[in-house]
């Protein structure tokens, strides 16, 4: 996936904003080049460890997504204290969408790293983004 960095950088400074605990929304895409960045609320039981969408903005950044004639790009979070690998809970909450990127920015250390996955059943590879500028 292409992504402007103007659009990774609204996705860190989501995470930075939330922190400690976890951001989490949609990036909007076409034809593999990301378009649009759809913040939605967390509303896990422990937001600090998890993520979970609350429904009726997840719905409507679909909506907005969909009826734009866009798809969704990729599933951002971010990890406030670990690295940008997927967890366990990432990998169980990824079975509910076969085949969909997961953008991840770990901010432990400072400096924001970013990574980009595909996670299909129990095991995950990294699936590169290019960052444009301009």
């Amino acid at each position: 996936m292409q992504i402007p960095r103007q659009l990774l950088e609204e996705i860190v400074a989501h995470a930075r904003e939330e922190s400690p605990r976890e951001c989490c929304g949609l990036i909007a895409a076409r034809d593999g080049q990301a378009v649009a960045v759809h913040r939605v609320r967390n509303v896990a039981i422990n937001p600090k460890s998890a993520y979970f969408m609350e429904a009726k903005e997840q719905y409507l950044a679909m909506r907005d997504i969909e009826d734009a004639d866009l798809e969704i790009g990729a599933i951002y979070h971010s990890h406030p204290r670990s690295e940008p690998v997927p967890s366990e809970t990432d990998v169980n909450l990824a079975r509910q969408w076969p085949g969909m990127r997961w953008m991840i920015v770990g901010l432990q250390g400072g400096e924001p790293e970013i990574r980009t996955w595909r996670i299909v059943e129990d095991a995950f590879h990294e699936d590169a983004h290019e960052v444009q500028d301009g």
